[in-house]
């Protein structure tokens, strides 16, 4: 197969031989690639690289966006005055309601990539975005009921579902090599959207003042639309991507798909959650105004996500689970500042802490979601797999296992938001809600240490490791440590 075949495309049913998708049925008709086999070093340098690179730009695009939209309801609680009725309790479970919705429509928004192709769901996904901004258009005014408010932040959680289909398709076009660099540019160009909504509330609220939350949604109605028409002129379909029941089962029986899925809720939870939560937090604690809040929110989540793509690269060099460990130690540092801060009711020092929080979050989540085809890969040479087959096997269950993964870690996003409102319900403060934090990610840095790090596990990767031979010259072995 030479490298050109890679760009082969069906435009319409009729071009495409029945079954050339593996699945027994034509083409439907779109931009689809027929040959995909990024592990081949000669394949990925003459073809792959470009193709692949052009659909990440234009995912990062589309998933950003899509953040944004997820976000929403974190700064529109910033407009939400005393003329609204909503006590800042109900504002916490108001913010709360995206973040789980998002969490259970990511398993399957996994799916739908390899149902309808990663470009054309992009292109879906991106339209459904106008739903949520539409309705909070409709809704955001005084006297609207608490319900309907609810009702609408949940449309809202369809920005949370497009994360995981963009990470799947992704994964599917970069060798393990790279995957660590890929998925953290897209996520972290995605998570971007949480701190640019942010900003531009502040920009409204500091110049056309809080009483005016519909600036907000127009904006991104138009910005909506150029994703998905992006998404439909430049990205492409994996034509070698199709749906595996057996794999999602086979990944949900898998130990280690809980075992990552519980460091997700530790670095991805933690990130989302506090992004949503951190507006709140400073309002009620601190007695910050909307515009002095709105003026802090949007720095953690901002260094968050740029530093992702750092943490998927550290992990490529010196192994996820060690960046992994390190980094729940120095989150459990930062905690035990916030807590302090919390506890004296400083300021200064608060933000410190919190912000460190933010872009450990941020670094964390990089390097555990670079462990998960690690993982995988590993698997498939305890299975005596070795070459291609092995790089198949990881891709098939890795793939299966980032749409659980990421949508119980989505979940941790929610157990932080109903830590902050019973804390405040009860305490008056968020102190409670962070000495709850500190133990969890004591228990997280303590299972990637045993899970992955102790001495008798590092010794099976490495006689994992010896196992796998290349399958042919010009294609590296595939095994990359975890």
């Amino acid at each position: 197969m030479t490298a050109a075949a890679a760009e082969t495309r069906s435009e319409s049913p009729d071009e495409t031989p029945a079954g050339s998708r593996g699945e027994g049925r034509p083409r439907r008709g779109g931009r689809w690639i027929e040959h995909w086999d990024p592990e081949d070093e000669g394949f990925w340098r003459e073809t792959g690289e470009r193709v692949a690179r052009r659909n990440l730009v234009f995912s990062v695009l589309s998933e950003h966006i899509g953040f944004s939209i997820w976000s929403l309801w974190s700064v529109m609680v910033l407009f939400m005055g005393p003329e609204y009725g909503i006590d800042p309790a109900s504002k916490f479970f108001l913010v709360a309601m995206p973040t789980v919705v998002g969490a259970v429509l990511r398993v399957p928004y996994t799916f739908a990539v390899a149902r309808f192709g990663g470009r054309n769901w992009t292109v879906i996904s991106a339209a459904m975005l106008l739903v949520p901004t539409a309705a909070a258009a409709v809704v955001m005014e005084p006297g609207t009921s608490y319900t309907t408010f609810m009702l609408v932040a949940a449309l809202a959680g369809v920005g949370g579902g497009n994360f995981a289909s963009s990470m799947t398709n992704i994964n599917s076009f970069y060798p393990l090599r790279k995957k660590g660099w890929a998925l953290g540019m897209n996520a972290g160009g995605g998570n971007i959207g949480v701190p640019v909504i942010q900003l531009l509330g502040l920009l409204v609220i500091g110049t056309a003042g809080a009483a005016h939350p519909r600036i907000v949604l127009a904006v991104y109605v138009p910005l909506i639309v150029v994703a998905a028409v992006c998404a439909a002129l430049f990205m492409d379909n994996l034509a070698p991507v199709t749906n595996d029941t057996g794999a999602a089962l086979d990944a949900a029986r898998e130990p280690h798909t809980w075992v990552m899925s519980l460091l997700y809720i530790g670095t991805f939870g933690s990130f989302i959650g506090y992004s949503f939560a951190f507006g709140l937090v400073l309002q009620n604690q601190f007695a910050r105004t909307p515009l002095q809040a709105a003026s802090l929110t949007f720095i953690g989540p901002l260094l968050g996500s740029l530093i992702r793509p750092v943490g998927g690269r550290l992990a490529d060099r010196f192994g996820g689970a060690r960046i992994t460990l390190g980094n729940f130690g120095a989150m459990g540092l930062a905690t035990g500042v916030v807590i302090y801060a919390s506890a004296e009711r400083s300021l200064p020092v608060f933000l410190v802490g919190f912000i460190a929080l933010f872009v450990l979050t941020g670094l964390g989540n990089g390097s555990t979601y670079k462990m998960i085809p690690g993982i995988f890969q590993a698997q498939a040479l305890r299975r005596g797999l070795a070459g291609e087959e092995a790089a198949a096997y990881g891709r098939r269950l890795s793939g299966a296992a980032m749409g659980l993964i990421g949508a119980v870690g989505a979940l941790g996003g929610l157990a932080i938001n109903l830590a902050f409102r019973q804390s405040f319900l009860v305490a008056g403060s968020g102190t409670p809600a962070f000495v709850s934090f500190l133990g969890c990610y004591v228990v997280c840095g303590a299972v990637t240490w045993t899970v992955y790090l102790r001495p008798a596990a590092r010794a099976r990767r490495t006689a994992e490791a010896a196992e796998a031979e290349p399958a042919d010259e010009g294609r590296r072995p595939v095994y990359a440590e975890v």
